[in-house]
């Protein structure tokens, strides 16, 4: 299996000073690759590292790695916050369904692409496996590619499909994918509770879009009585296996892609690797065409279900930032929102717990100083927590406050009103 292959410390010798150098991400994370380039600092310097999230230890927090390389985060994930927030990177505002005509249209031209592929079939292919996303689109633009080959990675069908003759340098590295687990078993009460309540908003018949979370595993968890169910998602994770191999969901309603799961990546544990590879059923596809909204609203009863950091009561949603502090990222929470707003019978769903884990409300008068507006007052709809869910469509700013203030811990809704009070010179009735 080793003919063709060189090391890892052989294959980055590709990447020369100057360089913008995207990095696959999410399960797909090229670890021994990426440290392996982290290695060369000082020895090249002036490198632009450009991705959205990856996972794994990325060995980055080292002064001579700062000196060598600058991180241009898309979506900032948890094993480089400190470095997107610190002198030495950054975070790019953008929509995830837009990500790949920064490559194509030249705002960030790409040098090389570093990427986890399964292995080539017999006639040499191989798969972007668990991430085509922006992936696809990288390895179309970089002017060089490196693969980390991997036997564990899935063969996931759809359009992430490259041959090795494309590869300017590759390794061979078996080792188990990342994984991220949000069993049904581990669901909190509070996450049960909001599962439960979002799913008594979707209709049979409805296409779903949700991320990965206690939450989302919760919704899903709680539509094992529902029927003709599709899944039109950007990503695609654990519990929705179970509702596929109930036959809940079949995607016989949907309008594009009928009869398949259209997703963009794929993340959770072992089991939902297992499920997808070489799986027919699942297609997974440039996120341009994924997140297009004009793809999306063309599916019926497209719920769209999404969380956020804090949500203002005029109903801006923060969902990237705390304060200044880059967290996230837009990613496709817009997308989807808008997508299904448009949607026959859509409903886009901001769903959260009222507070946060040290009891900070979640729904506040106003957004944290610097904090960025992901979903617009002009985009909100349905809002849910453990304590109910509102549909702020059509409501002027004051009925949201109220209806907000109706949902918020009552721990908090005092201050709310007060809030409210303070704004419309009124108090609230009926709370």
């Amino acid at each position: 299996m080793t003919k063709g292959y060189v090391s890892a410390e052989e294959a980055v010798l590709l990447v020369e000073s100057g360089n913008r150098v995207f990095v696959h991400g999410s399960a797909a994370t090229p670890i021994k690759l990426v440290n392996a380039l982290l290695k060369r600092a000082g020895k090249i310097n002036n490198v632009e590292l450009v991705s959205i999230s990856t996972y794994g230890n990325i060995d980055w927090n080292h002064p001579e790695v700062l000196k060598s390389f600058y991180l241009n985060s898309l979506f900032v994930s948890e094993n480089i916050r400190s470095w997107a927030n610190s002198a030495y990177g950054g975070y790019v505002p953008v929509f995830l369904s837009e990500i790949p005509q920064l490559f194509i249209k030249g705002y960030l031209p790409l040098d090389v692409a570093i990427i986890h592929v399964s292995p080539p079939d017999v006639h040499g292919y191989c798969t972007l496996g668990t991430s085509t996303d922006i992936a696809i689109s990288a390895t179309r633009h970089a002017k060089k590619i490196i693969a980390q080959v991997n036997p564990r990675m899935p063969r996931v069908l759809g359009e992430g499909v490259l041959h090795i003759s494309q590869f300017d340098s590759m390794i061979w590295e078996e080792c188990e994918l990342v994984e991220v687990d949000y069993s049904s078993g581990k669901s909190d009460v509070i996450s049960r509770k909001i599962g439960e309540q979002v799913a008594s908003l979707i209709d049979d018949g409805s296409t779903l879009q949700m991320g990965i979370g206690a939450i989302p595993n919760a919704i899903l968890g709680a539509l094992g009585n529902h029927k003709d169910l599709g899944v039109h998602t950007e990503m695609f994770s654990d519990g929705l296996v179970p509702l596929v191999e109930k036959g809940v969901v079949n995607n016989s309603k949907k309008k594009i892609a009928i009869g398949e799961i259209v997703t963009s990546f794929i993340l959770g544990t072992r089991k939902v690797y297992d499920f997808v590879d070489d799986n027919p059923y699942i297609h997974s596809m440039d996120i341009s065409f994924v997140n297009d909204v004009g793809i999306i609203r063309q599916n019926p009863k497209v719920v769209a279900i999404n969380s956020a950091i804090e949500i203002d009561i005029s109903g801006q949603v923060c969902s990237d930032s705390i304060g200044t502090y880059q967290y996230s990222g837009i990613g496709g929470q817009m997308d989807f929102m808008r997508g299904a707003a448009l949607s026959e019978g859509g409903k886009p769903i901001i769903a959260i717990p009222s507070v946060t884990s040290k009891g900070i409300s979640r729904i506040v008068p106003h957004l944290n100083e610097g904090a960025g507006v992901v979903t617009t007052r002009g985009h909100i709809h349905y809002v849910a927590t453990e304590y109910g869910i509102v549909n702020l469509y059509g409501k002027n700013l004051e009925q949201r406050a109220v209806l907000l203030t109706s949902i918020a811990h009552p721990d908090h809704r005092e201050s709310l009103e007060m809030a409210y009070h303070k704004r419309f010179g009124r108090l609230i009735k009926g709370l």
